[in-house]
């Protein structure tokens, strides 16, 4: 079983629905559990992604989604250079033996 990745537009209208519709439940966890089934989610995504929207929204302390973005970028952009640098030398390395199978023993 693959498990699908929600995409923004889908995790901003599950936390909308359950802004919206918190009030008709006798609790928060009570929507989400009723919101998430409806999404076909578990509550505790749909938990996850609120209390992520709080944070995008400057209502609760936390590492925003574009703070968390920013560093996964720049993760991958050192990851990009190092494996740049890796096979730089690589290339050195394998045209080094190269030359050294062909060179000398020639004539």
């Amino acid at each position: 079983m693959s498990i699908k990745r929600a995409t923004p537009e889908e995790k901003a209208e599950g936390v909308r629905l359950l802004r919206q519709q918190c009030s008709e439940y006798p609790s928060q966890w009570a929507a989400m559990k009723s919101i998430a089934v409806k999404l076909g989610r578990t509550p505790e995504t749909l938990r996850t992604w609120v209390r992520q929207g709080e944070i995008d929204d400057g209502k609760r302390d936390g590492i925003s989604t574009d703070e968390r973005e920013r560093e996964r970028i720049k993760r991958l952009e050192r990851e990009n250079k190092e494996l740049r640098r890796a096979n730089d030398i690589l290339k050195a390395a394998s045209i080094f033996f190269a030359t050294e199978l062909d060179g000398p023993n020639k004539k």
